[in-house]
């Protein structure tokens, strides 16, 4: 058997960048962290007497004896790609619900493809556990989302993701030192605001405006060196906070889908208590809010959104995807 840990992300700027309608023409650039929050994926060789060939075990059990019969694209679509052609059990779990805007479903892809890569004894590294799981979503399944999820995924920590027009992507890990680490996870929150949505649907939505939305999401972009800048200097820390402010009026103007009135009165009630900016993290129009706000006002924001869970958090510094559980005699 074998056992991977992926951890989900959240993207403090640059988001929509990393779409290829973007990207191709412009080049994008994205700052994101992983957090302490994950995805795992189990699988396991069965026997040759298994009464199925394949189990998938998600928000549902497949019992399957052809790949092309297997429900889940993603798993569907690693089987193949990875040229899988024995008996096998897939498990997955995670710590978080699926489509909250933490880049589920690319942490499946990763988390999936690099235990299939740990079954058949094959190393891998990070870059190309990204590029493939990539692969999969975007082109293989047609899903109009950016690549920046599975780049996180796979590296973690904080990162700057570029994106090229050639299609490049560069990964340049953001240095800091601990304490300022620590300054940021003590000024940031989180609330799920129990709205889920379909990404690929408001990111093709996104997409497809990208002609129109050219200024806003070159501001968007902008916005990564000031953020990085912070985090390594240690200065004017609480400019995170305004510059996530700035970045949600941006990003709300690129479709209409992103927010809603409950939304913004979700929103509105974090300024009056205090928060000195935020975001829906992940594509918009559910899922997670992130706050920027001062210790000393956090009570305050917990009785304006009392009815929304707060779910406390650090960022992750365990080097992304990895292999935590590997078991030679049963693989």
């Amino acid at each position: 058997m074998i056992i991977s840990r992926t951890p989900f992300r959240i993207s403090f700027a640059g988001g929509g960048t990393d779409l290829p309608s973007y990207y191709l023409k412009e080049g994008g650039q994205v700052i994101s962290t992983t957090i302490d929050k994950y995805l795992y994926v189990a699988v396991k060789r069965q026997t040759a007497i298994a009464e199925h060939k394949f189990r998938i075990n998600w928000s549902k059990v497949e019992f399957k004896d052809h790949i092309e019969d297997i429900e889940h694209p993603i798993v569907r679509e690693a089987l193949k790609m990875m040229n899988i052609d024995f008996p096998l059990e897939i498990s997955t779990f995670a710590d978080i619900p699926a489509k909250t805007g933490l880049g589920s479903s690319s942490a499946f892809a990763v988390g999936l493809l690099h235990a299939l890569h740990a079954l058949k004894g094959e190393m891998v590294t990070k870059g190309n556990l990204a590029a493939q799981a990539a692969e999969l979503e975007i082109e293989i399944l047609g899903r109009k989302i950016g690549k920046q999820d599975h780049y996180s995924a796979a590296y973690g920590n904080i990162n700057v993701f570029g994106f090229f027009k050639n299609g490049h992507v560069s990964v340049d890990p953001v240095i800091y030192k601990p304490e300022i680490k620590i300054a940021i996870e003590n000024h940031l929150m989180m609330f799920y605001t129990a709205l889920k949505r379909d990404a690929n649907e408001i990111l093709k939505i996104q997409s497809d405006n990208t002609p129109n939305n050219h200024e806003t999401l070159t501001k968007m972009k902008s916005q990564v060196e000031f953020i990085r800048e912070m985090l390594s200097s240690g200065k004017n820390l609480h400019g995170l906070g305004h510059i996530l402010n700035q970045g949600w009026s941006l990003k709300k103007s690129l479709a209409d889908s992103i927010s809603s009135e409950e939304i913004d009165g979700f929103y509105n009630k974090a300024l009056e208590a205090g928060a000195l900016g935020g975001k829906l993290l992940g594509a918009g129009g559910g899922g997670f809010f992130l706050f920027y706000i001062e210790p000393k006002n956090q009570q305050e924001l917990k009785k304006q959104l009392s009815n929304l869970y707060q779910m406390p958090f650090k960022f992750d510094t365990g080097g992304g995807t990895r292999i935590t559980y590997y078991d030679q005699e049963h693989v």
